[in-house]
């Protein structure tokens, strides 16, 4: 086994650890305030816990591929909010109040195309430019945070949009885009570390010298790698919009820190894709914990259970050392003639 699967499989195993002793936790909270687990674990929020994880996975598997290839994308926020935005704007420009499952299924993509036309943008502003990544990233959220209300408002006159549509569940009560954010983050593995690709990744990320010298166009592959993130982010928010059928863009609108949780995701996993994926799931999990305390009646402070996987990435951390962030993140390269 290399290094690099063994330090993959270790934090992986911590991880199954972590999410163990915070089912614990979630029973002595159940137990200390009279509520039989049973009545917190259901199917429903089985299915629910997939459904507000898969947004943030699909965030966190695009984030790690833009910083492996050493681009720090701030911005998963920003094109969260983009995509869930054109999401809802395009469902309601082809089906009005009542858009059928085809027209859910257009927006979606739509919102992906709009977010991949903004991330090139973006990615050309900081490979090309070398634009400043973090003020960079910062400029996209703003412009999300503040466009998306503004351009709802003129729409329907208000910054939330009417209720449209949901997309349709099948298989086990989920819908289909959780699978389809399933297998995306299996590939996204696959790709990663099993193919020449991923290796160009990593490199671009670690030693981007080298890679030019071995004659690959480290900007080329960093300009990939970056439009894959915002895509990714672009698809997380169409598919929370298309999960919860209409936009809301009040405070910090719909996707209210999402992004950011997304970048905590991938730091917790590793830069591992699976690693990222089993810490959205953690943060979805306790997020619907929340729900279900307030459904069955349990006075349990929100912020107390938010805290928990903040808890438990720093523990992590702490007993298994820092996440090992690519060596030239956020350093510009100039590409050798």
């Amino acid at each position: 086994m290399s290094l690099t699967d063994a330090l993959t499989a270790d934090r992986l195993r911590v991880g199954g650890v972590s999410l163990l002793v915070l089912a614990g936790l979630g029973a002595i909270l159940s137990v200390g305030f009279g509520v039989d687990l049973a009545r917190l674990i259901t199917p429903g929020f089985v299915t629910r816990t997939l459904e507000m994880a898969t947004p943030i996975a699909l965030a966190a598997v695009g984030g790690l591929y833009a910083e492996k290839s050493g681009v720090f994308n701030i911005g998963l926020e920003g094109f969260m909010i983009v995509g869930a935005f054109t999401t809802a704007g395009t469902m309601f420009a082809l089906g009005g109040t009542s858009p059928t499952q085809a027209h859910v299924w257009a927006a979606v993509v739509t919102g992906v195309v709009v977010a991949v036309a903004l991330t090139t943008v973006f990615a050309v502003l900081l490979i090309r430019y070398k634009a400043d990544q973090i003020v960079a990233g910062l400029a996209v959220w703003f412009i999300g945070l503040g466009f998306a209300p503004f351009a709802a408002a003129l729409i329907w006159g208000s910054r939330s949009s009417p209720g449209l549509e949901s997309v349709d569940r099948i298989a086990f009560g989920l819908s289909p885009l959780v699978f389809l954010a399933a297998l995306l983050v299996s590939a996204a593995w696959v790709v990663l570390y099993r193919t020449r690709y991923g290796y160009w990744v990593q490199a671009a990320g670690e030693n981007p010298e080298a890679l030019d010298t071995a004659g690959v166009n480290v900007n080329r592959v960093r300009y990939a790698t970056v439009i894959f993130s915002g895509a990714m982010a672009g698809l997380g928010g169409a598919v929370l919009l298309a999960h919860a059928g209409n936009f809301v863009g009040t405070g910090s609108t719909m996707v209210d820190g999402r992004g950011w949780i997304a970048i905590v995701a991938y730091l917790f996993g590793n830069y591992n894709p699976v690693g990222a994926a089993a810490a959205a799931l953690l943060f979805g999990a306790l997020d619907m914990l929340n729900v279900q305390f307030q459904t069955v009646g349990v006075d349990v402070p929100a912020r107390l259970v938010n805290l928990l996987p903040y808890v438990a990435v720093l523990v992590v951390l702490t007993a298994y050392g820092k996440t090992r962030i690519p060596s030239v993140v956020g350093e510009p390269y100039e590409t050798e003639e």
